[in-house]
C-alpha cells in the first residue's frame, strides 16, 4: 500500500483517486474548491464531473494543500494542464523529501512549450518526475472497467517498479522511460481529435475521419520525434491507443468541441477541451522544427477564426496527391 496524494477534483484525478483507493492505498485529494472536496468525502460523489458515480466511502478531500500533501509518497498532479506550474508552486512548501512526482494532466505549456514533467520540475527540482497517460476516459476509470496506461520514469527500473506497485484489476501500467514521448502523444492527440470532430461536424463520413486520424499521427510522429520523443512510443498506448480513443467517442471533450465547431454550433459553455490550449503552441513548435503539419496547422487557423469549417474540410481533403512513405515524411 502506498500514500498517494493527488493534486486536483476534476474527472480524471476523482477517477484515479477512487480506482487507486479500490487497490488498497491511502489515498487524499487536494482541490481548491471547498464545496466540491466535501461532496467527495462526505457524500462520496462528484456530481460536476462524475455525475451520480459513487465514490469509495474512505476517500477524502481538502483544500487545505499541506494535510492533502502529509507523509505523501507519491503525488499526482492532476489539475489542468495550463496550471500546472501554479499548483507544483503551491505544493514546493508542503513535500516530503522523498516524494514521487507524476504529471497526470495532457497538455503543452502554452507560453513556453514545456511538457507537463518540464513544468513540474522546473519548479520542483529536487524530486523525481514521471509521467502517467495513455487511452482513457474518467467515467470508464470510476466505474472500474478495464483501462491501460503508460507510467514513464527516467528510468526504466524505475517506472516497472512503480508500474508493479500502482497496477491492479482495472488499471494496468505498462513502463517506459520515454516521459518525452509519453506526453507528447498524450497532448498532440486532443489537437488532432479536435480536426477529426470537424470532419464529424461536418458530416465527411467514416473514411473522411479514418484518412485525417492516419494522417494526424503522421505529424504527431514526425513532431514528436523531432521534439526528442521515440517512435516506438508513439505507436504504443500514449500515442496511437490514444489516438484511436480521443478520436472516436464523443465522451472525449476535444472531440466533441470539433463536432461541436464543425457544424456550427455555439462552443460558449463547453467543457474544457485541452487541444483549444495546445493548438497554438504546437504549431509554435512543428514551425521551430520546421515540421510539416497541415492537420494541426489548418485546426489552428478554424480555431483561431482565420478559416471557417468548410473551408478547412476542403483544404485537408484536397492536399497534393504525392506517396505514401513508410517514414511518414510530409
Amino acid at each position: 500500500m502506498s500514500r498517494i496524494s493527488i493534486l486536483g477534483t476534476g474527472a480524471w484525478g476523482t477517477a484515479l483517486a477512487s480506482a487507486f483507493v479500490k487497490q488498497g492505498h491511502d489515498v487524499r485529494m487536494w482541490g481548491r474548491n471547498s464545496a466540491t472536496c466535501d461532496e467527495i468525502s462526505r457524500a462520496h460523489t462528484n456530481r460536476s464531473y462524475l455525475g451520480d458515480a459513487r465514490l469509495p466511502a474512505q476517500l477524502r478531500a481538502t483544500p487545505d494543500m499541506a494535510e492533502a500533501l502529509e507523509n505523501a509518497e507519491i503525488v499526482l498532479f492532476v489539475a489542468p494542464a495550463q496550471s500546472t506550474g501554479e499548483v507544483a508552486s503551491q505544493a514546493a512548501a508542503h513535500l516530503p523529501a522523498a516524494g514521487l512526482l507524476i504529471a497526470c494532466a495532457k497538455g503543452i505549456n502554452n507560453r513556453t512549450g514545456q511538457t507537463q514533467s518540464e513544468v513540474i520540475a522546473g519548479e520542483l527540482p529536487d524530486h523525481v518526475v514521471g509521467v502517467l497517460s495513455g487511452p482513457s476516459f474518467a467515467a470508464d476509470v470510476v466505474r472500474g472497467l478495464p483501462t491501460a496506461l503508460t507510467l514513464a520514469m527516467p528510468e526504466q527500473d524505475m517506472a516497472q517498479t512503480l508500474a508493479e506497485a500502482l497496477s491492479g484489476d482495472a488499471i494496468r501500467l505498462y513502463a517506459s522511460d520515454d516521459p518525452i514521448g509519453v506526453q507528447i502523444g498524450g497532448s498532440l492527440k486532443n489537437v488532432m481529435a479536435i480536426a477529426v470532430g470537424i470532419c464529424r461536424g461536418g458530416g465527411m463520413g467514416a473514411s473522411a475521419e479514418s484518412a485525417l486520424i492516419t494522417r494526424g499521427y503522421a505529424e504527431l510522429v514526425r513532431l514528436g520525434v523531432a521534439m526528442g520523443a521515440r517512435a516506438e512510443t508513439l505507436m504504443g498506448l500514449s500515442g496511437l491507443g490514444d489516438l484511436v480513443l480521443t478520436c472516436s467517442s464523443e465522451l472525449s471533450r476535444n472531440f466533441s468541441y470539433g463536432i461541436a465547431v464543425g457544424s456550427g454550433r455555439d462552443v460558449t459553455g463547453l467543457k474544457l477541451a485541452e487541444g483549444v490550449y495546445t493548438v497554438s503552441i504546437a504549431n509554435d513548435l512543428a514551425a521551430r522544427h520546421s515540421i510539416s503539419c497541415p492537420v494541426m496547422h489548418t485546426a489552428g487557423l478554424v480555431l483561431s477564426g482565420e478559416m471557417s469549417a468548410d473551408e478547412a474540410r476542403t483544404a485537408l481533403m484536397s492536399r497534393p496527391i504525392k506517396a505514401e512513405s513508410p517514414e511518414l515524411e510530409e
